[in-house]
């Protein structure tokens, strides 16, 4: 009885780099995808993170002391936090607005309504800016993930077209014939989907984080709209 003989299953790599030239187009495209998309979700969290730290450490300042002046010097090493950042911009406002109140005072009636309404501009856009800032990056990870399967299946389809074509030319009509093609093209979705789910994972979970941020600016905007509106009635 003579012994089976054992085929070894062909690797990833091998398959890759057996594939055709569209399909490794496509695999390469996918692989740099994947990298920067992961670069991004690393970058990003490392951003969150502190900026959620610097955010707490303001949050404990402001909430402890309510003095803007002496807020505004213990916040200048918290940049990176969102709340800081719409809080200098709110404060240099209220600073503004509050010489040119005086300045006017001896010749005009005061105009508190004005006066708030630019204080809160300010604030808005501060607001605004910090979400760019924020949301800088992410949206490239919902293109991945929407994109990147497609990318995969086209380089599949490929693949399979040229398996079934060199099947037409071979003298046998086996699936062995077929298979190592299709194998081979099956690998470019995978990897676009390898590429597609950390990037839909990675949006979705920074989307809902900036999403905090913004209520929480916003919660923040108020209070100091709260504050401010006292320093201009005195």
């Amino acid at each position: 009885m003579e012994p089976t003989a054992v085929v070894e299953a062909p690797s990833v790599l091998g398959m890759i780099l057996g594939s055709g030239f569209v399909v490794q187009s496509v695999l390469i495209i996918l692989i740099l995808l994947s990298v920067w998309s992961w670069a991004i979700t690393i970058a990003k969290t490392i951003q969150f993170k502190r900026a959620k730290d610097f955010s707490d450490q303001f949050s404990q300042v402001f909430w402890d002391s309510r003095n803007f002046a002496r807020i505004d010097e213990s916040t200048r090493r918290l940049i990176g936090s969102p709340l800081a950042t719409v809080f200098t911009s709110g404060y240099r406002e209220l600073l503004h607005t509050v010489q040119e109140a005086k300045a006017r005072a001896t010749t005009l009636p005061s105009d508190h309504d004005s006066d708030l309404g630019t204080i809160e501009r300010a604030l808005r856009r501060a607001e605004l800016e910090e979400t760019h800032r924020l949301e800088r990056g992410v949206t490239f990870l919902a293109s991945v993930a929407s994109a990147a399967p497609f990318i995969g299946l086209f380089g599949t389809v490929w693949g399979i077209m040229n398996a079934f074509h060199g099947l037409s030319q071979a003298k046998s009509t086996t699936i062995q014939a077929v298979a190592p093609g299709i194998s081979e093209a099956l690998v470019a979705t995978a990897v676009g989907l390898a590429a597609a789910i950390p990037a839909a994972i990675a949006f979705n979970y920074f989307t809902a984080t900036v999403r905090k941020f913004r209520q929480s600016m916003d919660s923040f905007s108020e209070e100091f709209m709260n504050i401010a509106r006292r320093h201009l009635v005195k």
